[in-house]
């Protein structure tokens, strides 16, 4: 999972697809980075804490790390929140950038229409919610769509 500065959409979206994944017994390694350096070593934004335990789902021990180039080689798919931030992964992978690893987290729903998860760093605690729901039912479909090959759609 990845966006700018891993303390908002992709720290809701790690604890979200690990709480999926436990639930249907699947063990997956599951982490979340951003592409600038602003926060790392940092938890989560207080809202993207606040609306993920309102969800039952505690991130408040997550650490903001930065995206790197082995990130690709670590594991089999890279969710990336926006467009603009598969660009700065591909500026950060040079060489070891994999087009088919990579892929918009809302692709999962709605391929192929490059849809963003919103940023809320700038917005208050209820501008969290959309995005929670968002990042929640995208998740949702991937397991569904791992666990199914029938509902594979990508």
């Amino acid at each position: 999972m990845v966006c700018l500065g891993n303390i908002c959409r992709s720290p809701i979206a790690e604890g979200v697809l690990q709480h999926l994944a436990k639930k249907n017994g699947l063990q997956w390694e599951i982490d979340s980075a951003g592409t600038l350096p602003f926060h790392i070593g940092e938890p989560p934004h207080p809202f993207s804490c606040i609306i993920s335990k309102k969800n039952g789902i505690d991130i408040s021990n997550q650490t903001s790390r930065l995206f790197v180039k082995e990130d690709f080689e670590r594991y089999d798919v890279i969710f990336s929140m926006a467009k603009d931030v598969i660009d700065d992964v591909f500026k950060i992978s040079s060489t070891n950038f994999d087009s088919g690893k990579i892929r918009l987290l809302m692709d999962t729903i709605y391929p192929g229409e490059g849809r963003d998860v919103p940023d809320p760093y700038y917005g208050n605690e209820k501008d969290y919610e959309p995005v929670f729901k968002m990042i929640f039912n995208a998740c949702a479909a991937f397991i569904e769509q791992q666990t199914n090959p029938a509902n594979k759609t990508n």
